[in-house]
């Protein structure tokens, strides 16, 4: 397999979903921030500790960890885009 065939592969790979979160695109950053704190209360209840959740990553985070990985991927669609050249 080509190296220009993997990077567009993983381009692609990482600036979709990344784009799809920095976008927040049907609220999916918003969900994550959800699942997460839902995660750390069962984590908590787990253990036998009953008070409120503190959270970790707000939405915004996410979208800007969804940006960085879109902007990578992008960096390797264009590896891939200058590799076929």
């Amino acid at each position: 397999m080509s190296t220009a065939a993997v990077l567009l592969t993983f381009g692609l790979a990482c600036a979709v979903p990344g784009g799809w979160i920095a976008f927040n695109v049907r609220g999916s950053a918003a969900s994550l921030e959800r699942w997460g704190d839902s995660n750390a209360e069962l984590r908590m209840h787990a253990r036998g500790d009953f008070s409120p959740v503190q959270r970790r990553m707000s939405a915004r985070l996410h979208r800007l960890l969804g940006t960085v990985i879109a902007l990578c991927g992008c960096v390797l669609i264009l590896g891939g885009l200058l590799e076929l050249a």
